[in-house]
């Protein structure tokens, strides 16, 4: 099964892919990798789930974004491509939790994106090596920001 068909059967919907808000490319190719920059949890209508994550949302609602933010990832991905049948795995992961000092759950809100990929890529290749870390602010006061590096197949370069 392709990811693409495997997207469809688990009834996930793409948002729209975000544009680059400064100078950077949302997705860069080099060689067989695929380095996606720091992405939000962006819904349908473009707006984002915002909040630092322990006064304004609890671990659940903050899960809830990261898994968002995951979709993001995958519609800028698909952008790219044209499809996600190209992807061959996930590398890397930096997930960044606006978050208030005494809070502790980091890795419980990275979960939800960490979870999604798993689910669109299987668990040979959608757990990669990854980081979750607490921040005091992150851009539009988003949840949640993550970064990914995945392997693309090869001879399948934009």
């Amino acid at each position: 099964m392709t990811v693409e068909q495997r997207l469809s059967e688990l009834k996930i919907s793409l948002p729209p892919a975000p544009k680059a808000g400064g100078i950077y490319q949302s997705v860069l190719i080099r060689e067989n990798f695929a380095y996606v920059s720091g992405h939000g949890p962006m819904r349908d209508d473009y707006s984002y789930i915002t909040g630092k994550v322990g006064v304004d949302l609890n671990t659940d609602e903050a899960k809830f974004a990261a898994r968002q933010t995951g979709l993001a990832i995958l519609a800028s991905l698909r952008a790219k491509f044209g499809n996600l049948n190209n992807i061959q795995c996930l590398v890397k992961s930096f997930g960044m939790v606006n978050a208030t000092p005494d809070f502790s759950e980091h890795p419980l809100v990275i979960n939800g994106y960490s979870e999604l990929m798993m689910e669109v890529f299987g668990e040979d290749n959608g757990i990669g090596a990854r980081s979750a870390v607490g921040m005091g602010s992150l851009p539009g006061n988003m949840a949640v920001e993550i970064e990914a590096i995945f392997e693309v197949k090869s001879g399948d370069h934009v």
